[in-house]
């Protein structure tokens, strides 16, 4: 049975993560966990409650990602899989794949090692969602113009260019900023960072680095939403193999019973396929 409501995968990661930061922002400043002035997306889930609807959205996020990117590799390995003049495009969605893939396994590294208990992984995971993350748009934004008119307008690989531009400009930005502004930093909690505590003006721009950078995926995932209303997949057959079964093994079970046929039944078929 084919599926068409394929669009519902990227429109729930562009509604989903918005909906997390915002929850999860607005428990820690009411439990006074984090300060409300520019925060890091992880201090609004590092401390409980919040961090475990903040691991348990980003894990459910994290795998709808990956659903959506393998969904978006198909789109293009099915249309270019004929042609032989494609071979960049193919090498192109391929890598992309590959990219995707491990950026979304970044943010489920962020989700289940907080900042306060395992830094160096999550400062890891996090580079790797959001510098992987970057790759991945540029990846996109060039086989969106590769794929137009085929698939997209002329205008949503544009829209998909300056993405990904905006995510290394501020991934960049980010980086250089929230280096400076920790080693200038002498408060005692990084989670309530004053302007008093130093490095100030940098930890601002890398906070709002970090949150530009989260906007940009988003919204690319949010076009990818027209073109996954034209995609659908049949789910997959699964083959159940009876030559290796011994039929000694269902001796006396439910004898003189519709079970009893139901076995005969499926063992003297070759495959058994649902």
């Amino acid at each position: 049975m084919e599926s068409s409501y394929l669009y519902f995968l990227p429109l729930t990661v562009f509604v989903l993560f918005p909906a997390t930061f915002i929850i999860t922002y607005i428990i820690s400043v009411l439990l006074r966990h984090t300060e409300p002035d520019f925060p890091y997306i992880s201090d609004t889930g590092t401390y409980s409650p919040e961090s475990c609807i903040f691991s348990q959205a980003l894990n459910i996020g994290a795998v709808a990602i990956l659903i959506t990117i393998y969904v978006r590799f198909r789109q293009i390995a099915e249309l270019y899989r004929n042609h032989s003049s494609s071979a960049n495009i193919v090498r192109l969605n391929r890598v992309g794949l590959c990219v995707g893939s491990f950026a979304a396994l970044g943010i489920s590294i962020v989700a289940n090692f907080q900042e306060t208990n395992v830094f160096f992984v999550h400062i890891t995971g996090a580079l790797i969602a959001f510098g992987l993350g970057t790759t991945y748009l540029w990846v996109q934004a060039m086989c969106s113009y590769q794929t137009h008119p085929l698939v997209n307008s002329l205008a949503m690989a544009h829209v998909r260019l300056g993405l990904a531009v905006v995510a290394s400009v501020f991934f960049v930005i980010g980086c250089v900023c929230a280096s400076i502004a920790h080693t200038q930093f002498d408060g005692d909690n990084p989670r309530k960072w004053y302007p008093g505590d130093g490095g100030w003006g940098f930890h601002v721009a890398s906070t709002v680095s970090e949150w530009v950078c989260a906007a940009a995926f988003n919204f690319f995932m949010l076009t990818l939403v027209d073109e996954f209303k034209s995609i659908s997949m049949d789910p997959p057959q699964v083959y159940v193999s009876v030559d290796t079964l011994a039929p000694t093994q269902y001796s006396g079970i439910g004898e003189q019973d519709q079970t009893t046929d139901d076995v005969q039944a499926i063992l003297s078929s070759h495959s058994y396929i649902t």
